[in-house]
């Protein structure tokens, strides 16, 4: 009886001494290679947490198969006409284990008159644990949007800080056509 398990674990030690050793590899061969990975680029539409991210003129609120309130965008669009009219940035996340907020910047990046380092709308929306679907409300200065192209800064934590930025959203204002505008005004 005690021959048989020294038998089996002498075998399995001659089998062990067996294995090649890899002898002076370079690091490099065991590290993520840089050809395969994808860069990450901060100016364009957030990636990672957000499943989805769209520019819309507005969001429903729905009733998910969770029984969990779904916030979906309406007329998701780049293009919007001058005006008061808010602009929404309506998002879905993937699962999370902790709260946080996200945040929006909005820059000009090519409208006449305005300087571009100015923020001229901002947004914030705290996510709880349980939130998959989130929005950002946009609202224009006094007197509307001007004409010309926009950027919005998407920031996710805490506060927002040089770690934060998650991407770039772009948004264009059209000039008002004259169809739009009032009766009593022209």
């Amino acid at each position: 009886m005690l021959v048989c398990p020294i038998l089996l674990f002498s075998g399995s030690l001659l089998w062990a001494e067996d294995l090649p050793l890899t002898r002076n590899v370079p690091i490099p061969d065991f590290q993520n290679r840089t050809e395969s990975a994808k860069p990450y680029h901060f100016d364009a539409p957030p990636e990672g947490m957000f499943r989805h991210i769209v520019l819309a003129e507005g969001f429903d609120e729905e009733l998910g198969f969770q029984r969990t309130h779904e916030i979906v965008p309406v007329k998701p669009t780049e293009r919007f006409s001058a005006g008061a009219r808010p602009i929404f940035i309506v998002f879905e996340l993937h699962q999370h284990y902790q709260s946080f907020q996200v945040f929006g910047r909005c820059y000009p990046e090519e409208v006449a008159g305005v300087d571009g380092k100015v923020v001229v709308a901002e947004d914030a929306m705290y996510i709880a644990l349980e939130d998959q679907t989130g929005y950002l409300k946009l609202f224009p200065t006094e007197s509307g949007w001007k004409p010309g192209r926009y950027k919005v800064e998407i920031h996710a934590g805490e506060q927002i800080n040089d770690m934060s930025l998650m991407g770039t959203m772009r948004f264009t204002i059209t000039a008002a056509s004259e169809s739009e505008v009032p009766a009593r005004s022209r």
